[in-house]
C-alpha cells in the first residue's frame, strides 16, 4: 500500500504542468483564459468594483469548471496596464499569492509590450512573451 502511495505521490509531481492562465482586469472587461495542449478556454465578466472584490472567486470558478486545480498550472500570464487602477492592483495581488502558495511562476505583460507583432490575440501571449523575452516573476505595472 506504502509503495503504491509512493507511486502516485512521485507520478503527480513528475506530471507535466502545460495549462496556462491568461487575466487581463486592466480593460472595459475582466477576461480569464486558460490554454492547454488540447483546448482553450475563455470567459468574460463586467469590469466592476464588486467583481474586483471577488475576482479570486471568478478565476476559481472558471478554472475549477474546466476540472482543472491550480496544480495543473504551468504558467501564469496577467496584464499589468495601462488601464483600470484598480482591476490591474487586484489581479497582480492574487497572481502574488498564488505564486508564493503554488510556486507558479507568471508572467506580466502589457499590450504595449507586443505593438511591433501582428498577432496579439490573447492566445497567442505566451508564444508573444517568449518572443519579446518578458522576463518571469516580475511586476512593474503600468497604471
Amino acid at each position: 500500500m506504502i509503495l503504491l502511495l509512493s507511486a502516485l505521490e512521485f507520478n503527480d509531481k513528475n506530471r507535466i504542468k502545460m495549462t496556462k492562465l491568461i487575466i487581463d482586469a486592466a480593460n472595459e472587461k475582466i477576461f480569464l483564459m486558460l490554454i492547454n495542449k488540447d483546448n482553450i478556454y475563455s470567459i468574460t465578466h463586467e469590469n466592476t468594483k464588486i467583481n474586483y472584490e471577488k475576482l479570486i472567486l471568478l478565476i476559481e470558478g472558471f478554472i475549477s469548471s474546466k476540472k482543472i486545480n491550480y496544480n495543473d498550472l504551468s504558467e501564469i500570464y496577467i496584464n499589468r496596464g495601462p488601464g483600470s487602477f484598480a482591476g490591474i492592483r487586484n489581479s497582480l495581488s492574487i497572481v502574488k499569492a498564488i505564486f508564493l502558495a503554488k510556486k507558479i511562476d507568471y508572467y506580466c505583460y502589457s499590450l504595449q509590450d507586443f505593438e511591433a507583432s501582428e498577432n496579439t490575440k490573447y492566445e497567442n501571449i505566451p508564444n508573444l512573451c517568449d518572443k519579446y523575452q518578458i522576463k518571469k516573476n516580475l511586476i512593474n505595472p503600468i497604471y
